[in-house]
């Protein structure tokens, strides 16, 4: 009988949602051949499966929001939004 609840309990688990998040800080660096992006507080971002959302002309010195669903513990999961300015 506790089989039920724990399959239950397991598979509502597996079935949550990708939590929304975001993040800001100061461009240090864009490598726009590798879609790296080095923020001020030294976090490396991979923007190359964001491709399209890349803001043209994004250069060290802007102030950067980047909007992402967290994958939970196993980081962040897609790319939703990459906004430049005083956000």
């Amino acid at each position: 009988m506790r089989l039920f609840p724990a399959a239950v309990i397991l598979g509502s688990m597996l079935a949550s949602p990708a939590l929304a998040d975001s993040t800001s800080g100061v461009v240090v660096a864009y490598d726009r051949v590798d879609h790296v992006l080095i923020l001020d507080d030294r976090t490396v971002w991979d923007l190359a499966p964001a491709g399209e959302l890349v803001p043209e002309g994004l250069r060290a010195g802007d102030q950067i929001t980047i909007e992402y669903d967290s994958a939970g513990d196993s980081g962040v999961g897609k790319i939703t939004a990459i906004s430049v300015g005083g956000n």
